[in-house]
């Protein structure tokens, strides 16, 4: 089983993702960890899509779709699951294509909904560890002690792209490459959206009951 599970920044896909992953034995594939790991190691694909992440502006589908294939390529022999990948249907094409190489394909598309004021207020209070990559929130789950990681006492910092301004513009960005995606998986009767507001076990328990009832 393939699953895609995509959302406006800070709508949770993060932490449903480890859940779903873990009850259903599927092998966790997020956009985000692969960009930044590339990014930290500087590749040629991170170096390229640092300049469009410190702008609050959606990575190119060339750097994302290059470092799916990567990942791909490494043999994954169980089930997936898609973590912010793909935002638009020319990512969702290029998905397609990879996956039929394999005799595989997206059983199904699943979008979490959040209100544009909580998301707001999620990722303007979000910090993250800059060693080990933790995440933590102001208000929600702050560090035991201010500042530094409970997991490697290392300093947490605020991104550049969780600023409200440039959240703003990504919010915006989104919401424009994604109607189509939506679509795009309505059109292959593979669409489902869920709300990812409320308690994250509520919105988890939603999510399994839209899948199981496939």
């Amino acid at each position: 089983m393939n699953i895609v599970l995509f959302g406006p920044p800070g709508a949770g896909k993060g932490t449903q993702s480890a859940l779903l992953s873990k009850h259903y034995n599927l092998h966790h594939v997020s956009t985000g960890d692969l960009l930044r790991n590339a990014m930290k190691a500087n590749t040629s694909l991170g170096i390229e899509a640092k300049k469009f992440v410190d702008k609050g502006a959606l990575v190119p589908d060339s750097v994302v779709t290059g470092l799916i294939k990567e990942e791909l390529q490494k043999g994954i022999g169980v089930g997936m699951l898609l973590d912010g990948f793909p935002r638009n249907p020319s990512q969702a094409q290029a998905l397609d294509e990879l996956l039929n190489a394999e005799g595989k394909n997206v059983d199904q598309a699943i979008f979490l909904e959040v209100d544009k004021s909580e998301l707001l207020n999620r990722l303007t209070g979000r910090r993250v560890c800059s060693s080990c990559g933790a995440t933590y929130h102001v208000k929600l789950k702050p560090t035991k002690t201010e500042g530094r990681c409970d997991l490697c006492g290392e300093k947490v910092v605020q991104r550049p792209d969780d600023q409200e301004s440039v959240i703003s513009n990504r919010l915006e960005v989104y919401d424009q490459s994604t109607s189509p995606l939506k679509e795009y998986f309505s059109k292959q009767g593979k669409f489902v959206a869920v709300k990812g507001s409320g308690d994250p076990k509520d919105v988890f328990r939603a999510i399994c009951s839209a899948v199981d009832s496939r």
